[in-house]
């Protein structure tokens, strides 16, 4: 495989490596993992979008996910078995908005092939994108599951999707699309509710990077990241004493790591924040950009984003904001 590898060093070359992998997948079975012919081989990038097709396809779909727990979408480079994945799958689905910063021009490669392809962020929620930051790609942060009514509008749209792309099964995915519709109902309900226990003085969420404000927007919290959207920011020296600085002043009792990013920002600014004579906790890490192991709780959409909400309700809700509680970690 070493002229694939060549040829992906040169981003002039992805039409050619594209053509050949969608002959290849053409004439073998080592495109998306299927089982059955008859049923239609989707790739998923993100285990958060992953989730989602597994909701909506149920049996009716044979699914490929990218990337697992604990992966960065933001840094994450396709490798040659990804690429003949996809080349391989009746539909790719992803979330769009340079999440899968590394992989854009893939995409629409893909699709200029014959692949079907779904961006759920840019063709769920149009109306109600929030923009993004100067240094990121996009004009507009990505994290839209961050507000489970926006997450509803995607299963929604990945239903009809499906239903366009294997009409003898549309009926199915339509209706998984609405029973799963009427379980997010329930979980919005919930983090509002939940949400709304924190005193208010004490809803700020501090976080390893700025991943959230969706959530806030959502439920009436203040976001707060190290770095910015994307991981592929820098936080350097100032930005961690300007949130040591924020988080002394406010007197919040946890911040919050997050699963697919590391700690050593956030221990800075912890260590930061002691200099000035204030203890805050860091707290349980949340699910960010990657859902939790298969076969757990935290390893579906709803388990996380309940994990979520739970871990910043116990985290915030009635603490000592004097700075002496003992931190956790």
């Amino acid at each position: 495989m070493f002229w694939i590898r060549s040829v992906m060093r040169n981003a002039g070359g992805c039409a050619m490596l594209l053509g050949a992998l969608v002959l290849m997948a053409g004439c073998s079975s080592s495109g998306a993992d299927s089982t059955s012919e008859d049923r239609v081989r989707v790739v998923a990038t993100t285990n958060v979008v992953g989730d989602l097709v597994r909701q909506v396809g149920g049996d009716a779909v044979a699914l490929t996910t990218l990337m697992g727990p604990g992966i960065d979408p933001h840094q994450y480079n396709a490798s040659e078995g990804d690429i003949q994945r996809m080349a391989g799958a009746d539909m790719i689905v992803y979330n769009g908005l340079h999440l899968e910063g590394k992989m854009v021009d893939l995409f629409p490669e893909m699709d200029r092939r014959g692949i079907a392809t779904t961006a759920l962020a840019e063709e769920a929620v149009p109306d109600s994108l929030r923009i993004g930051s100067t240094e990121y790609a996009s004009a507009y942060d990505p994290h839209v599951w961050f507000d489970v009514s926006l997450w509803r509008r995607a299963a929604l749209h990945l239903g009809d999707a499906l239903a366009d792309l294997d009409p003898d099964h549309a009926s199915a995915y339509r209706e998984r699309a609405t029973a799963y519709a009427a379980r997010l109902d329930s979980l919005d309900t919930y983090a509002h509710e939940r949400i709304a226990t924190i005193p208010e003085a004490q809803r700020v969420l501090v976080t390893s990077h700025d991943a959230f404000r969706y959530l806030g927007a959502a439920y009436d919290i203040e976001v707060r990241g190290l770095q910015g959207i994307s991981t592929d920011s820098e936080a350097g020296t100032a930005d961690v004493q300007a949130l040591a600085d924020f988080i002394a002043e406010r007197r919040l009792p946890t911040i919050f790591a997050e699963t697919s990013v590391s700690e050593r920002g956030l221990r800075a600014v912890q260590e930061a924040v002691r200099s000035q004579g204030f203890a805050v906790q860091l707290g349980d890490a949340l699910y960010g950009d990657a859902l939790g192991g298969t076969d757990t709780p935290e390893g579906t959409y709803v388990g996380a984003v309940r994990h979520n909400i739970d871990t910043i309700v116990n985290g915030l809700a009635d603490s000592d904001s004097s700075g002496t509680t003992t931190a956790r970690r």
